[in-house]
Parts: C-alpha cells; sequence; structure tokens
C-alpha cells in the first residue's frame, strides 16, 4: 500500500504520548512497510513521540534489537510469540530459540520487555497447548531474573493466563498487550498489579465489554498502542495501522472514560515509562 492509500493524519494529541507495542518490521500481505524514519516523524508530529518495538519471533527480536540501538525513540520487547512455540516445538529447537531470547534480552538497556508472550488459543488447539505454556513460563521467569517488562499476549486464554502467572510468580511490571478481556478479568489483571494497553480495537462498534474494561482501570494503569499494522482504529478500520494513529485510539478512550484528553494523555506517558523501566 503506497502512502497516498494511507489513513490520513489525525489532529495531534495535547500531551505526548508513547505507542507501547508495534510492529515497525511487519507489512501486511499486499502493502509497504513504512520507513523507521519516516514512521517515527509522522508519530512525532502528531504527538506519537516514543515506541516500543516487538519483535515476537527471533528474526523479529534481532531486528528489534537494532533498531533500539540505533534510534533513540525505540526501546525494544523480545520473545517467542505463543503461535510460534508449537511450531519451533515440533522442529525440536524451542528450548535452542528461547535460549537465543535470553541472550538477545540480555544484550542491552535498550531492551526493556521480555514479549510478546503469552497465550494464543484462536488459531492453536489443545495439540499445542503444551508448547505454549512451556514458552510463556520460561519467558515468565526470564523476565523476573533479568528484571524486565513482561508483555503478554492473550487471546481467548484468560483462565490459563491467570493461572501461570499464579503458580509461575507475578513479575514486578507486567503488561497486558491489547487487553481483550471484560471489566471481571481486566479486575482480576489489576489486581495482580498489571497494566492494561488499550489498542484500536477499543474503537470497534462491538467492543462495549472492552470499553467497561476501560472505564474500571485506574487512571494509573492505562496504556495505549497499536500493534501496528494490525488493529487499525476507526473510521479506518480494515487499512494497515502506524503510530500515527494512536490519536484516534486515545481521543477513543477519553471519551469512553469521560477524561480531560490532555490529562489522560499525560497519565499514558508517564504510565509507560513505569510499565518499561524509566525515561528513554
Amino acid at each position: 500500500m503506497s502512502a497516498s492509500h494511507r489513513p490520513p493524519v489525525p489532529e495531534p494529541l495535547p500531551h505526548p504520548v508513547v505507542d507501547n507495542h508495534c510492529h515497525l518490521d511487519i507489512a501486511r500481505d499486499g502493502e509497504d512497510v513504512l520507513g523507521v524514519e519516516e514512521a517515527l516523524a509522522q508519530a512525532a508530529a502528531v504527538g506519537v513521540t516514543r515506541i516500543v518495538q516487538i519483535g515476537c519471533d527471533l528474526p523479529g527480536a534481532r531486528w528489534a534489537v537494532e533498531a533500539a540501538a540505533t534510534h533513540d525513540a525505540l526501546v525494544a520487547g523480545v520473545a517467542l510469540h505463543p503461535n510460534e512455540a508449537p511450531r519451533l516445538a515440533a522442529a525440536g529447537s524451542l528450548d535452542d530459540a528461547l535460549d537465543e531470547i535470553e541472550r538477545l534480552a540480555s544484550s542491552s538497556d535498550r531492551v526493556r520487555a521480555v514479549g510478546e508472550t503469552g497465550l494464543d488459543y484462536f488459531r492453536t488447539g489443545e495439540d499445542g497447548m503444551a508448547a505454549q505454556h512451556h514458552s510463556f513460563r520460561r519467558h515468565v521467569e526470564l523476565a523476573k531474573r533479568l528484571g524486565k517488562s513482561l508483555v503478554i499476549h492473550d487471546r481467548d486464554a484468560h483462565d490459563d493466563v491467570l493461572r501461570i502467572l499464579d503458580e509461575e510468580g507475578v513479575p514486578d511490571r507486567f503488561v497486558m498487550h491489547c487487553f481483550s478481556g471484560d471489566a471481571a478479568f481486566a479486575r482480576a489483571c489489576l489486581d495482580r498489579g498489571g497494566y492494561l494497553s488499550f489498542a484500536g480495537t477499543v474503537t470497534f462498534k462491538n467492543a462495549e465489554p472492552l470499553r467497561d474494561a476501560l472505564r474500571v482501570a485506574p487512571r494509573d494503569r492505562l496504556l495505549v498502542e497499536t500493534d501496528a499494522p494490525y488493529l487499525t482504529p476507526m473510521p479506518h478500520r480494515g487499512r494497515a495501522n502506524a503510530s500515527y494513529l494512536v490519536p484516534l485510539t486515545v481521543r477513543a478512550m477519553a471519551e469512553a472514560r469521560g477524561d480531560d484528553l490532555a490529562e489522560l494523555c499525560a497519565a499514558v506517558d508517564a504510565n509507560t515509562e513505569v510499565a518499561f523501566g524509566g525515561a528513554w
């Protein structure tokens, strides 16, 4: 997709925020990847001044570490996505891959997070659950041992995510990436000290349970993300997402909560620094 076909630039935010979950290296089918410099410049122009670049397979994790080392606006998260775990286990290479994730996570202070890890039962059936559980447990242990933030992918697996967190011991900092639960699940995550990160899905018409979760969360536990190039907010659902579209999601969050926009932005910005181990 050419730049001319991308969604238009929204009105800038009144206070900077961080896109705490982005895949700058990934393109959707038939679309071009925005160059890193262009993506950062477009985002900064609307008040999205920093980004957490997430790598969720070995090539992506290596790319994230390199990108964070060369761009001051970026820090990195590295992990094996839960859907990677069964594939690697079937090839007999899951533990070797996890060992490399540990090396990457230990390689630099610019790597702030272990993630996205977690569980995904939407695409992986019962035959892949054991590998996902093993991988998730290894990532939880790694985040705790290295003092990194844990970024959790949870799709159709709420109960098992909480169970494994409780069994392994909750890290000092963890983020529920693209939070997808209702108010009750939000409270369960908050009770364990988690941060709830909302993506473009919170703008969708059928997402009232998600907005209910947004409303019960204290302001000091809220984050915002794109998961770009996926989960594009309304009114551009189905088109390529990018960090410069974060203002659409933040404005929807403020409206749903009845918050002052500038105050919510300031809170999200400060929360992200705490959730990911300090300013950068």
